[in-house]
């Protein structure tokens, strides 16, 4: 099964400074059929207008990985922590016992970012925070993985998150197909552009879909695309 949610179909806000798009029920979108996908629990698609951002905010129990698509984000936290992550690249968040953070857009031009949260498998867990800058040559073509708790596989390249889940990227040339094996888990995937067919669904730049009980996934890029997959056990 694989659930195709169009980009027009997802919940929203618009503050002036930021343009959300949410794959999930989130803020004052609520829908009960989309509240999270395995511990997937937010994936939000948001444009961060250029000298704003997100204020000192809390956070607990929560692993946050941000992925910039445009521009870069800023990030701090009262752990001292301070780092610019741009696109392509990734960062990691685990809420843990409690983190205040802030995130800026510092650019002379918009930022867009997925924020996608993951509920942890542990609770309690010492706040971090760390970012990775992954080389574009390396997601093209084939599937790498961004970030990782996964039990069964050796993902010692990635950023690590509190969860026997993953994170992968890939950036796509036309007509170039990749597979991947989901085995009897769920998977949540997300083209950030470009058109993509999986297992025969066409999916437009920013929609999602929800895949269960489909065992592989054959992706074909219809034109060049940039693809995130969550990789998710079934158990939230």
């Amino acid at each position: 099964m694989i659930e195709r949610r169009t980009f027009n179909s997802l919940g929203g806000a618009r503050f002036g400074w930021l343009d959300a798009k949410h794959h999930f029920s989130f803020g004052h979108y609520h829908d009960p059929k989309r509240v999270h996908w395995g511990p997937l629990r937010v994936w939000n698609d948001d444009t961060i207008a250029a000298g704003t951002g997100f204020d000192p905010h809390p956070h607990k129990d929560m692993e946050i990985i941000t992925y910039v698509r445009k521009g870069a984000i800023t990030h701090q936290d009262f752990l001292g922590n301070e780092g610019r992550t741009e696109a392509g690249d990734v960062q990691v968040m685990s809420a843990g016992t409690g983190i205040v953070h802030a995130e800026y857009n510092r650019e002379p031009g918009e930022t867009q970012i997925f924020q996608i949260w993951i509920i942890p498998n542990k609770a309690g867990v010492a706040p971090r925070w760390e970012a990775r800058q992954f080389p574009k040559g390396e997601a093209a073509g084939e599937l790498v993985v961004l970030a990782s708790g996964r039990i069964k596989h050796a993902d010692t390249d990635a950023l690590m998150i509190h969860q026997d889940a993953a994170l992968l990227g890939a950036t796509l040339p036309a007509g170039k197909t990749v597979t991947y094996e989901v085995g009897d888990r769920l998977a949540y995937l997300v083209p950030a552009r470009g058109k993509v067919r999986v297992n025969g669904i066409e999916l437009d730049a920013r929609d999602g879909a929800a895949v269960r009980d489909e065992p592989t996934l054959t992706i074909e890029a219809l034109e060049e695309a940039e693809i995130l997959l969550a990789d998710l056990p079934k158990a939230a």
